[in-house]
């Protein structure tokens, strides 16, 4: 299996999927999209670890980011206080030309999430943008939870509103609530880092995500991967209305996989380098 070589390998227009495994991919992709399909592994297991391992230099791309953790805002991941937990000090806006923030203008709120649509939306408003990167990237939110189907996405929904709350905050100059808001956020990463650790306090977050009855009736894993699987079919009818305007080389790939139990690990997690969460798509669009 061949690294993902995301930026050597060639293309014009790359569509990402946040958190989709190998697997239930190559089991749908066919239905919508034609090509040639490898498995290649991914440089990280969560989107923070994937853009600091892929993008080191400058890269004039025009990149439409669904993704709250590759914005505009120039805060370095190892500074944001929602959801990253890391210690890379890697911000987009230092290594890519111009970032695109679908992740607030096609946000919805019912929803929890950025819906596929927003992302073709945006691209298609921004044609002058494309026209004068070398490269673009279209980054959809999903097959990662909320799932669409449900409408009820909480999870996603406090990391977006999260490091919204911190942008604003520094643009006023850090009046970001005093010492209990300094010590909040000096403990919040200590706690998501040992909750990440356990294996039913993750289950725990997906059960936010999953219907009650579905769950009781069929167990976490097979409960989510439908609904998972349901959200990559959503995402994969949007790509491939907007591959039919795209002029161009074009690759589908996800930026890491998700897990459903495999090894003890639930969804994806910083540094966690096992198949399901490694294992990413590369079709290279016909």
């Amino acid at each position: 299996m061949d690294d993902q070589h995301f930026l050597e390998s060639e293309w014009d227009y790359c569509l990402v999927l946040d958190a989709c495994r190998y697997d239930v991919f190559s089991e749908v992709y066919d239905e919508y999209l034609d090509g040639t399909l490898e498995k290649r592994w991914s440089t990280g297991s969560s989107t923070p670890e994937w853009a600091y391992r892929t993008f080191t230099d400058e890269h004039d791309i025009a990149y439409f980011s669904g993704n709250p953790f590759i914005n505009d805002l120039g805060i370095p991941l190892n500074e944001l206080k929602w959801g990253a937990s890391c210690d890379y000090e890697w911000s987009a806006s230092d290594h890519i030309s111009n970032v695109f923030d679908v992740w607030k203008t096609g946000w919805d709120d019912d929803l929890g999430t950025v819906p596929p649509d927003s992302l073709g939306d945006a691209f298609r408003n921004n044609p002058e943008a494309v026209e004068r990167a070398e490269r673009t990237v279209i980054h959809y939110m999903q097959p990662h939870a909320p799932y669409l189907s449900r409408g009820k996405g909480q999870k996603l929904k406090q990391i977006q509103k999260g490091i919204r709350k911190q942008e604003e905050a520094e643009q006023s100059d850090g009046e970001g609530g005093g010492t209990l808001s300094s010590l909040g956020d000096t403990i919040r990463p200590k706690v998501e880092n040992t909750l990440e650790g356990s294996e039913l306090a993750q289950k725990a977050g997906l059960w936010l995500e999953l219907d009650p009855a579905d769950l009781v009736k069929n167990g976490t894993r097979e409960a989510a991967l439908a609904l998972y699987e349901e959200n990559l079919r959503i995402a994969l009818e949007s790509v491939a209305d907007l591959v039919e305007e795209l002029d161009g080389r074009v690759v589908v790939t996800a930026d890491h996989g998700e897990a459903f139990g495999e090894e003890g690990v639930w969804e994806h997690h910083i540094e966690t380098h096992i198949p399901p969460l490694m294992e990413v798509p590369w079709l290279e669009v016909e």
